[in-house]
């Protein structure tokens, strides 16, 4: 080593930090900004600078006259302060120094008097408006007058480097350059040995707890741990805003604070929004929001917040619950919530029930004690075991239908579409259950689908197809999703069954108001939605029917795959349902059970352990499908095999009959179609005669009989038909007598199925 380090230290300590010996200035004139201190402001230190930084520079040029005056002190001390290996070894007469080494040195009096100066200053400035982050921060965090010595102690290094030789100087070792903590003590006049001035630097102290100091290397001794200020407190200091890097994908600011609560109702006070920030103003720091479907338990949190003057960030517990080390990565989202001084909305709790483990039930409880305003938002039913203590408890309703279409109107303003003259926000939404966000983001997708129309005007098909986008991709996992291609026109049912289907359309139009503004929605914990039977044979219509529904109503039809549900195992099945009706609760749709009294039985007397299980399956069905919100279709060919205790329970019950003489001459004209050429000799009178089939049955025949007239190169004959018909015979398991001259197969006699002579 050619440098001894206590030359390093001369040269170091030789001026201050700010390249001036004056003393701090705050005594001067009323208003004029404390002088002297680090250049933290660059080399433009001489223009007038923000109060911020004249504070900051104020106090460190104090602390900077403690480091010098340790140095010298230190210095005077050595025995060699020449000495070439100084900080690298320990010598007999250092070891005596060590032992009859001085206290610490008592607090200047006359630096207390220039700290209380500066801090007067700072009151002042502050009381004009200016911002002067190092006070914020002390008020913010309670730091004590200690507490703020130690962190600025711990910050120098990061603002002049000479300060990396001067602390090694004063560690007694080159590859310690920046404070411990028993340095730190030391230069702010407390004895290592003093308990109130240690526990300032434990975990439990403001400035550990609160993130705005990290105490190094656990494993050494409490008075050799590193000091360090995190980078983001050091910008902030500084007056910069930059987010710390380790909140990328917790935080994230909301787009913007809209009152996307529903207003108040009338004769019942004020709105959700406003009662909420009065109980932040009032001081209640914890709520738990519970979202309805079609409600926005984040809207409304994030509206509260800023009504009640606080800054807004949203917290993703999906992230933080998937975080490699979420104990420190909260620590980091709260200093950054306590440095913006904003409020945290927090969710889907849902992420962080406390039953996938216990990690989940620490940090929740965590979360439910910080020192910001924390509103949680989620799904499930509040549970207090959670927290300490109780938080306010909110439902998030739906928003209502004229919320609704101003959202919607207001999402369109200024792009170059409008709505057609006869399209009604208002009632073109009614059937769905959307958030605010959700008709926001509907209406931009609802104009750019009217965009590529090339049209100007948004049209019902293209609010319905924005609709539609909205729909989360989970459900498809689940159920086979279905696009409704057909409509009323090509439904041939008698004219009882239409009217039943149209009630059903009907009720699931007008739930809003029936059930929710007139309050006629049942007791007994019953949801919002619309359930109904289709029974009849196979063939019949009802898949066809519940799809011309969904078209009607502008949604999607979700077939459930009875395979992916049903399941040998015990409770299973009541899983595999929860979760279609979880993920179906989110989506815009039609939820078609197909075959449904496999999962939707009659109870039996219990004589074995299976009966009991299969008992409790078809009571948890129940249950649960009395407190969907959405719209299901339940389908049988076996009517009189479900509970009797479930169909009282559904809102419409169809039964599809059999086609007649005169339907299925219907449905053989509009299954053979407009397209397929059709030869002279087809007799669609005889085909409704002699082929007593379904209208299932009968689309199979015309498409059997396509793709005869596709190999023969030419139009459908009346033989193809008849050809197609009778494997379609064969297919049903039918009797079919040998072929006759006209129709090419006979029924047995009085089987009241197959071709049969007039």
């Amino acid at each position: 080593m050619t440098a001894t380090v206590d030359a390093d230290a001369r040269r170091a300590a030789g001026g201050s930090v700010s390249g001036t010996d004056a003393r701090p200035g705050p005594g001067g004139p009323a208003g004029e900004a404390p002088t002297g201190g680090p250049s933290v402001a660059g080399p433009e230190a001489g223009r007038a600078e923000p109060p911020g930084t004249a504070y900051l520079r104020a106090r460190l040029f104090l602390v900077e006259q403690r480091v010098r005056r340790a140095v010298l002190a230190a210095r005077a001390a050595d025995p060699a302060p020449d000495d070439p290996l100084r900080g690298l070894r320990v010598s007999d007469d250092d070891a005596w120094r060590l032992v009859d080494g001085p206290a610490p040195p008592a607090p200047d009096e006359i630096a207390a008097e220039a700290v209380a100066a500066a801090d007067r200053w700072a009151g002042r400035a502050r009381a004009a408006g200016a911002r002067v982050p190092l006070a914020e921060l002390a008020a913010d965090f309670a730091l004590t007058p200690l507490d703020v010595e130690l962190l600025l102690i711990a910050l120098l290094p990061d603002l002049d480097r000479r300060y990396e030789k001067l602390y090694g100087y004063l560690n007694d070792d080159v590859t310690r350059p920046r404070a411990t903590t028993g340095l730190a003590l030391s230069l702010c006049g407390v004895a290592p040995v003093a308990g109130p001035g240690r526990a300032r630097l434990t975990p439990d102290g403001p400035l550990v707890a609160g993130g705005l100091l990290l105490v190094e290397e656990a494993d050494r001794p409490f008075l050799t741990r590193t000091l360090r200020v995190p980078d983001r407190v050091t910008g902030h200091l500084l007056g910069s805003d930059a987010a710390d890097g380790r909140v990328d994908g917790l935080l994230r600011r909301p787009p913007g604070v809209a009152p996307d609560g529903p207003g108040p109702e009338p004769g019942r006070g004020r709105s959700a929004v406003g009662g909420l920030a009065a109980a932040i103003r009032a001081g209640d720091r914890l709520a738990y929001l519970r979202e309805e479907p079609g409600g926005t338990a984040e809207g409304l949190a994030c509206a509260a917040l800023a009504a009640a003057g606080w800054s807004v960030l949203l917290l993703d517990l999906d992230a933080l619950g998937g975080d490699p080390t979420p104990p420190e990565s909260l620590t980091a989202v709260v200093r950054e919530a306590r440095l913006r001084r904003a409020g945290l909305v927090a969710g889907p709790v849902d992420a962080l029930d406390p039953a996938a483990g216990p990690a989940h039930a620490r940090l929740l409880r965590r979360l439910t004690a910080l020192p910001v305003p924390v509103l949680l938002t989620g799904r499930l039913r509040w549970d207090p075991d959670w927290a300490e203590e109780s938080p306010l408890l909110v439902t998030a309703a739906p928003v209502g239908a004229p919320h609704r279409a101003r959202l919607w109107r207001d999402a369109l303003a200024g792009r170059p579409v409008g709505l057609a003259a006869d399209v009604d926000p208002e009632r073109e939404l009614a059937a769905y259950v959307l958030t605010p966000g959700q008709v926001r983001r509907a209406a931009v997708a609802a104009a750019q689908h009217a965009v590529l129309d090339g049209v100007d005007r948004v049209a019902a098909r293209h609010v319905r197809a924005g609709v539609r986008s909205q729909n989360a991709a989970a459900l498809e996992r689940l159920a086979r999703r279905v696009e409704p291609a057909v409509g009323w026109d090509d439904l041939v049912l008698p004219a009882p069954v239409r009217e039943q289907l149209a009630e059903l359309a009907l009720r699931v139009r007008h739930r809003e108001q029936v059930l929710g503004g007139w309050r006629l929605r049942p007791g007994g914990g019953r949801g919002r939605g619309v359930t109904a039977l289709f029974a009849g044979d196979s063939g019949t219509g009802k898949t066809m029917s519940a799809e011309v529904v969904a078209a009607d109503l502008g949604l999607d039809l979700y077939v459930v795959d009875l395979s992916t549900v049903v399941d040998k195992y015990v409770g299973q099945t009541e899983k595999n349902l929860e979760r279609i009706f979880t993920e179906a609760a989110g989506v815009n749709g039609v939820l078609l059970f197909d075959e449904a009294d496999a999962i939707f039985g009659k109870r039996s007397e219990v004589s074995d352990a299976h009966d009991r299980y299969a008992n409790l399956e078809s009571a948890y069905l129940l249950q649960r499908m009395e407190s969907f919100d959405g719209v299901a279709v339940l389908t049988t060919n076996l009517r009189a095999n479900l509970d009797e205790a479930f169909l009282r329970r559904l809102d419409v019950i169809v039964d599809f009959p059999v086609p007649d003489v005169a339907q299925r001459r219907a449905l053989w004209d509009r299954c053979l179609g407009t397209e397929l050429p059709r030869a002279a000799d087809v007799d669609l009178d005889r085909c409704a005669l002699d082929f007593e089939l379904s209208g299932g049955g009968i689309r199979a025949c015309a498409v059997s009989a396509g793709y005869l007239a596709a190999a023969a190169g030419g139009p459908v004959t009346m033989a193809m038909v008849t050809a197609a018909a009778r494997r379609e015979y064969r297919k049903l398991g039918r009797l079919v007598l040998p072929a006759g001259p006209a129709t090419g197969g006979r029924a047995a006699p009085g089987g009241g199925a197959g071709a049969r002579r007039p």
